[in-house]
């Protein structure tokens, strides 16, 4: 069953803030964005079997899918215990540049959903990207699964990862913001980090550790006080902890674009200069100033210019996916 945000009640569900809303406290959103806030959500489920399931209905997966706009398929995956909605701002800003955006939400937010009493591993999130894009590409493309660029988002960089190192013929391209994994954060803010998962904190206190892990000094956290899953986080972080560093690192053989916040505490700018170090011929790295580890509400402006940017330069999706 999809479980439940953090449980403080400011917790408890999304607020009236997100998207386009986040966006206009901390950067001022354009008045073109405005009327953007009427392109909705196209929800898809796409269901399947589990790779040597038996017939039992416990096997089945079900992985809830936003999309929104026509043209080139990208895929999004969000961060550590968070849902699509994340992308709510950008998708609306790839949308009108001409790509076709799916957002995937992980198992257990919205109507996503694994095998019950089962703890996913990092192959069963692999593998549910893989069928999102089969299932998406197939439907659009001609029958068959092709090849997309993804765009993941802190834990989402690690999945995309993932995805380009074990499944590298769905994959045409990685665009990475906040590409962590491979550099320690310091012991405060990995206590932070914990904390935005914590339902035992008061409102002040949670809102205290979001700030610290997720937000540059100056910006508001406040755009992120709720939408935190526990129960995800817990899965994904167990997920990331049974699987090898080499079944995710190198992100396979796809051309790498990073995005990285200069004041990202989390994942430290450390982390893109040691992956650009290690595959110098396909890692790209652009610095995004006044960001931390929530640089999507932080600087939405400064991000969609990059992620369109590099999209439209790097190999991107084998056939054009028309909305519906």
């Amino acid at each position: 069953m999809p479980q439940s945000p953090v449980s403080p009640p400011v917790l408890s569900r999304r607020s009236a803030v997100g998207g386009l809303g986040a966006a206009a406290l901390l950067a001022g959103a354009a008045p073109a964005l405005a009327a953007a806030d009427a392109m909705s959500w196209e929800r898809r489920v796409v269901s399947y079997r589990r790779p040597g399931a038996t017939t039992a209905a416990d096997d089945r997966v079900e992985v809830e899918v936003l999309l929104r706009g026509a043209g080139p398929l990208v895929l999004l995956l969000p961060s550590l215990g968070r849902g699509a909605e994340d992308f709510d701002d950008l998708t609306q800003r790839l949308a009108r540049a001409g790509f076709r955006t799916a957002a995937v939400n992980p198992r257990g937010i919205g109507r996503s959903r694994g095998a019950a009493a089962m703890s996913p591993s990092l192959a069963d999130y692999v593998e549910d990207v893989a069928q999102v894009i089969v299932s998406l590409t197939g439907l659009d493309c001609g029958g068959r699964g092709a090849p997309v660029p993804i765009i993941g988002h802190a834990y989402g960089n690690r999945l995309a990862r993932a995805v380009a190192s074990q499944r590298p013929e769905l994959v045409s391209a990685l665009v990475l913001l906040a590409a962590g994994g491979q550099v320690a954060m310091k012991p405060e803010v990995a206590r932070a980090l914990l904390g935005v998962f914590d339902p035992a904190l008061s409102p002040a206190a949670h809102l205290q550790a979001v700030r610290t892990a997720f937000f540059a000094p100056g910006n508001d956290p406040q755009v992120w006080r709720d939408g935190w899953y526990a129960a995800v986080a817990a899965d994904q972080r167990k997920a990331l902890a049974g699987a090898g560093a080499d079944t995710w690192t190198s992100g396979g053989t796809a051309p790498i674009f990073i995005v990285q916040a200069a004041d990202d505490a989390v994942a430290p700018p450390a982390n893109a200069e040691a992956l650009k170090a290690q595959h110098p011929d396909r890692v790209e790295i652009a610095v995004v100033d006044h960001a931390g580890h929530a640089m999507l509400p932080e600087q939405p402006d400064r991000l969609a210019a990059l992620v369109i940017g590099a999209l439209r330069r790097m190999p991107g999706s084998a056939c054009a996916a028309p909305g519906r």
